[in-house]
């Protein structure tokens, strides 16, 4: 495992943090011959304002130049997860040369990027990228879709998958230095091979219905019914009869058009008119869209991980050299208890000489689309 190494540290500052993490990466394999090194680095938010100094540290410990990373409401890295006290993971892998690529940060769109990043576009067509975007842009969205067509070229959109970053402060990120506002991350080419899976951490309680009345992000009939009539029908008389239990439990998912497996989109259920049996969801629908309810609990959750994990490792050709997970700040303790219990699915699942590291995010994105309450998984061949 040479060319994926990952370490991680926790200290009572920036420097404590950032040195340790250098050591317990131990001394830096040669290069071999062809191959340039990638790092990826993340941070949990008590060290936002100090990124540019750990960016700094790292790269004269290592000798690495090239790295990418942000900020999250917590971090993990092989089986361990901190997520309430100054922590950093990095992961530092070999690529073969001209495969890799940062992608300097996009506020707008495609066209933000420099020259140089867009030749090289250009010449590889990257069908896949790692990307980090910040949630209080409001064009990030918009930003990333572009990213993802102008990476694709001819060939269709580029698959985007990554996390946006989650701080109390300022939302750094790092692009071979630090950055922000944007989308900004690392584009690959053909010649590095990888696979993606998605825990959704919700299980529907029953299939989709046709929208036939909505205004904004208010539901107001489904399947030509009251849009509460439909809801109450789904979760069963339990719920129904105390619609203060569906609070947090009960989700609206929007079904991914086109997608053939089974792929959706949740959104919060944020209000409901008992009076006029209306629905506001976290997010605009129109008559014709499609959504289904879904829930989601701990057992709910353990089980999506473990469907992911099964269907990844029942289709991938050889163990994997290393991996990168995003998940939500909603997730990890929150939602599996204890400390720690997702990032030792995660190694169980995979196995214990699968380095990995990731973060907790605001908003989890795969096939450049933004999701929440999600986990996403690339593993690097």
């Amino acid at each position: 495992m040479d060319r994926f190494r990952t370490a991680h540290a926790t200290g009572e500052d920036w420097a404590h943090a950032a040195r340790d993490c250098c050591d317990a990466l131990g001394p830096i394999p040669a290069l071999k011959s062809g191959m340039v090194w990638q790092g990826f680095v993340y941070t949990t938010s008590q060290l936002a304002n100090d990124m540019g100094s750990i960016l700094t540290y790292i790269r004269q410990k290592t000798g690495i130049d090239h790295w990418s990373g942000t900020i999250g409401g917590g971090v993990l890295a092989d089986g361990w997860e901190c997520h309430d006290e100054p922590a950093v993971v990095m992961l530092i892998a070999q690529f073969p040369t001209g495969s890799v690529h940062t992608l300097n940060t996009a506020t707008k769109g495609f066209e933000d990027l420099n020259p140089a990043t867009r030749d090289w576009i250009d010449m590889v067509t990257p069908g896949f990228a790692v990307v980090h975007g910040d949630p209080t842009n409001v064009d990030t969205l918009n930003a990333m879709e572009s990213l993802s067509i102008g990476l694709g070229g001819t060939m269709g959109g580029a698959f985007l998958v990554g996390g946006m970053t989650a701080s109390t402060s300022d939302h750094f990120q790092i692009a071979d230095h630090i950055t922000g506002g944007g989308v900004s991350g690392v584009a690959f080419g053909p010649g590095v091979e990888v696979a993606t899976g998605m825990s959704q951490g919700c299980m529907p309680v029953s299939g989709s219905h046709l929208v036939t009345d909505a205004i904004d992000n208010v539901i107001i009939g489904l399947d030509d019914a009251p849009a509460l009539r439909i809801l109450k029908e789904d979760v069963g008389e339990l719920l129904a009869r105390d619609l203060h239990r569906i609070a947090g439990y009960v989700h609206v998912a929007l079904p991914v058009v086109g997608s053939d497996t089974g792929d959706y989109m949740v959104r919060n259920l944020i209000a409901i008119d008992p009076e006029r049996e209306w629905l506001a969801i976290g997010g605009d629908v129109t008559p014709g869209d499609r959504v289904m309810f879904v829930r989601r609990d701990p057992a709910s959750a353990r089980a999506d991980m473990d469907r992911m994990l099964d269907e990844l490792n029942a289709r991938i050709p050889i163990r994997p050299r290393g991996a990168l997970y995003f998940s939500c700040t909603a997730r990890g303790p929150h939602m599996f208890g204890a400390r720690g219990e997702e990032a030792r699915m995660l190694q169980r699942g995979l196995g214990d000489d699968v380095p990995v590291i990731g973060f907790f995010g605001n908003g989890e994105i795969s096939n450049a689309r933004l999701y929440t309450y999600s986990g996403v998984l690339t593993l690097f061949f």
